[in-house]
């Protein structure tokens, strides 16, 4: 089955609380564009990223808000930083690096939430149980793109009625693949 793969470059999530220190009390996100995810959209606000060894200015802040601040980078990204970010699903944020985030009302110095987004795929219920695939079960993307073909393995299936059916990976990920913007791929169960 041919499922839609989409490139997840870097980003934030924030908490209400850490966007009024970096926006100012009483401001909210604005939406710039939906998601393929329902309820998900890039918004307009953007910061800056700091680590030890460099910055990285205008990154998109996704919404809405979470319940933790999360900072997805790729490996790329992490080294520009300088910051030995792991592989992890998002929101398993115990024992990841922090990095200093930039707004225009304020600075933020977060202790932990720098991560690498493990390659995921979200799937509906109809769609996993077409597949034989459950939530949190491993499988395999397979890609052939520009004479450039590749199979990645440890893509965490996350299986939600809330969901639309997409792969995420990151920049680095894509790149490799030699993606086109808009691209298909293959589970392999």
């Amino acid at each position: 089955m041919k499922i839609i793969v989409e490139t997840s470059a870097r980003h934030i999530h924030v908490t209400e609380a850490d966007f009024a220190v970096l926006f100012g009390a009483g401001k909210s996100l604005t939406v710039k564009k939906e998601l393929s995810q329902p309820g998900q959209f890039a918004a307009e606000e953007r910061v800056a990223i700091v680590g030890p060894k460099g910055e990285m200015k205008g990154v998109s802040i996704l919404g809405p808000f979470r319940s933790a601040t999360q900072v997805e980078v790729s490996r790329s990204d992490a080294r520009k930083l300088g910051i030995d970010a792991p592989i992890r699903e998002s929101g398993v944020l115990d024992g990841t690096p922090g990095c200093k985030l930039i707004g225009p009302a304020g600075e933020l110095d977060l202790d932990s939430g720098v991560i690498i987004a493990k390659r995921h795929v979200h799937l509906v219920p109809e769609t996993a149980e077409k597949l034989g695939i459950k939530d949190k079960q491993t499988v395999q993307l397979k890609l052939e793109y520009n004479d450039r073909s590749l199979i990645y393995g440890d893509v965490v299936a996350r299986v939600s009625a809330s969901y639309s059916d997409a792969v995420h990976l990151d920049t680095d990920e894509a790149n490799a693949a030699a993606l086109p913007f808009v691209a298909q791929g293959e589970l392999i169960v």
